[in-house]
């Protein structure tokens, strides 16, 4: 008897610690019928959400995220609310499907978020890449001007697409792209080329 006791408490410990998956909402589609996407005062995007029963749900603080932001970041965009704790996606409230089911405005909304925060200079030039103490420091011309960045593992943190563009990804988490490394010119190409 005292055994079961010991066991329905352990059960009851479990469940308190456990949260529960009903708090959590359930993703719904979104599309120009359902959702109006606003710029608020203080340049955030805002949604007035209007559920399947009528009712309206306004949340005064979104944020845009892409599924797949290099192979269709213009599908499946992620809306969702803005976490409290950084560094942390909130929970999401619908998908996306197709931005270009938006008119042009709310596009351009979606496009200033997305731009923000997928930002990806493109590399024009390398002056240089030095091999330091396991580190590869590069020193590069990009579209958002003159940059010096650190690789940790250059093998593992460049990758070459199936298109042939390239992504860089520094120990900072910045990202550069390189779309067509052969036009670089030839003392650039030869100091990449090694890593492709």
């Amino acid at each position: 008897m005292e055994n079961l006791k010991t066991e329905k408490k352990k059960d009851e410990l479990l469940d308190d610690d456990i949260p529960a998956l009903d708090d959590r909402r359930e993703s719904v589609p979104l599309t120009q019928d359902n959702a109006v996407f606003t710029k608020s005062a203080g340049g955030l995007i805002s949604l007035d959400l209007t559920h399947e029963d009528g009712e309206h749900e306004l949340f005064e603080r979104v944020a845009v995220f892409r599924a797949f932001p290099i192979t269709a970041p213009d599908e499946f965009l992620s809306v969702r609310e803005v976490s409290v704790i950084k560094n942390e996606r909130g929970q999401e409230i619908g998908m996306i499907r197709y931005m270009s089911d938006f008119d042009e405005a709310t596009q351009h909304l979606f496009l200033e978020e997305l731009d923000r925060r997928y930002f990806t200079p493109e590399i024009k030039k390398i002056n240089s890449v030095k091999e330091k103490f396991g580190y590869s420091y590069w020193d590069c011309d990009t579209t958002a001007g003159h940059t010096v960045f650190v690789l940790n593992n250059p093998f593992s943190n460049i990758r070459t697409l199936i298109d042939g563009r390239v992504f860089i990804n520094d120990i900072d988490g910045n990202c550069f792209s390189v779309p067509e490394p052969k036009k670089l010119d030839p003392a650039s190409y030869r100091k990449i080329e090694i890593y492709l």
